[in-house]
């Protein structure tokens, strides 16, 4: 038995702990789990529990069910907001075959192979997302707490909220950078500190299931729906994130100008060239594209910048001294994703614009919504993909995205997204009723 395991029996007797759910997500990233007793923890531990997979999205058919979920005893938290005698906890998992293969379809995984291929080459992959979110009166309608804008304290009646969040988050060993509330009404940020992509995909799924844990504690309702209120901003999840090898930045290059390194600008081109394929995983749903729209301060155009929040990829100004926070932040995502498969796909990405040394355009440092399409078009300047399924079509044609998602993962993922968008189009709406059912 490994040091980490021994160190979950052992605080289990410490803490009193009786039930450990075990965590894992579906292709969509949802979050799913199942409890055991303390006593079936050694088992588990060596050899992973038994579930069947038909039913979890994305994994198995009816007539190969049979998973393995092996709890990985690194992530081990007790959950704070459960009662502390006969207390909760719980660990991540990975999904394996009965036969002990790793099972293909799991999101986990996905982001392992990506990481052990950067490993490879030396690196290793940080991120930090921010991830924004609303508080609402309930679940039914978007109607806000408050009317606060951003970084408001007179009017953010969700202060206390926050608080109690970002301390049930260090409670479970999840850094904290900071949280504030955001631009539109009862719209919030928590960001968390940079770390590894593993251990930041694992941290991202225990933040989303802890904001609406403490929301409902209180009666409010917590979403990270990227649009739900037409006239504000939607939210995003803009990823930071960077290469090191060993302790060294090698985003960082203390001889160019803009202090960026050949391997950050090859990443960047990656980034780039790959984004139109990518975001299917990035922007996964249909309410995702009511946000990748003008006027809103989520990106639109390819392009990239040194301070410019209109592109798709800023490049955080350099601080003397302080090359270890040279980092690329990528803007698109949205914070419903999966992230597992969200940080794959961009460390993907940012690979092969290192290894094939992608040309990297010029920075675009005016606004590119008040440019010209004549402007837009003989720079270059291309969009990202304008809805769901305009993101499934590209996603269909791409060779990249199917070997980097892996086959299972890559065909479940279209499967169910065309799904969605079939039912999505024979729905009518509100609007189609008051605009046309009048006139028409």
């Amino acid at each position: 038995m490994t040091d980490s395991a021994s160190y979950v029996i052992s605080a289990c007797k410490e803490h009193d702990v009786k039930f450990i759910r075990l965590w894992f997500t579906d292709i969509i990233g949802s979050l799913k789990s199942f409890a055991i007793t303390v006593e079936e923890l050694e088992k588990a531990l060596e050899d992973g529990m038994g579930f069947d997979g038909s039913s979890i999205e994305g994994f198995a058919r009816i007539d190969e069910s049979d998973m393995i979920a092996k709890p990985d005893p690194t992530t081990f938290q007790i959950l704070p907001w459960r009662p502390k005698e006969r207390a909760v906890a719980r660990m991540f998992c990975d999904i394996y075959h009965p036969d002990g293969r790793p099972f293909e379809g799991d999101p986990r995984r996905v982001l392992r192979r990506q990481l052990e291929r950067a490993a490879a080459l030396g690196f290793t992959f940080y991120v930090s997302p921010e991830m924004e979110y609303f508080y609402f009166k309930s679940p039914n309608a978007p109607e806000p707490l408050d009317h606060g804008g951003y970084f408001d304290t007179t009017s953010d009646a969700a202060a206390d909220l926050r608080r109690e969040t970002v301390l049930a988050l260090e409670a479970m060993g999840i850094e904290v950078e900071y949280s504030h509330h955001e631009v539109a009404p009862s719209q919030h940020e928590i960001t968390l500190r940079y770390t590894d992509a593993l251990t930041m995909a694992d941290n991202a799924m225990t933040y989303r299931h802890v904001v609406k844990e403490i929301a409902e504690q209180h009666g409010v309702y917590a979403t990270f729906m990227p649009k739900p209120i037409a006239t504000v901003n939607g939210s995003g999840m803009h990823v930071h994130q960077s290469l090191f090898r060993g302790e060294r930045n090698a985003f960082f290059d203390p001889e160019a100008p803009d202090h960026l390194s050949a391997i950050a600008k090859g990443y960047i081109a990656g980034l780039l060239k790959r984004a139109r394929e990518m975001t299917l995983v990035t922007n996964q749903w249909v309410n995702s594209y009511k946000r990748l729209i003008p006027g809103f301060e989520a990106p639109v155009y390819l392009s990239w910048a040194h301070r410019n929040r209109s592109d798709l990829i800023r490049i955080p100004e350099y601080e003397p001294g302080k090359e270890r926070h040279m980092r690329v932040e990528y803007r698109s995502p949205d914070p419903a994703c999966n992230p597992y498969l969200v940080f794959a796909v961009m460390l993907a990405a940012g690979l092969d614009g290192i290894e094939h040394e992608y040309p990297l355009p010029p920075p675009v440092e005016e606004n590119v919504y008040e440019m010209t399409e004549e402007e837009r078009k003989r720079r270059g300047i291309e969009t990202l993909p304008g809805s769901l399924i305009e993101a499934i079509e590209i996603a269909e044609q791409s060779t990249w995205l199917r070997e980097t998602l892996g086959d299972h993962v890559y065909e479940s993922l279209l499967k169910n997204k065309r799904i969605e968008w079939d039912r999505y189009r024979k729905h009518v709406t509100d609007f189609e009723l008051r605009e046309y059912l009048p006139i028409l």
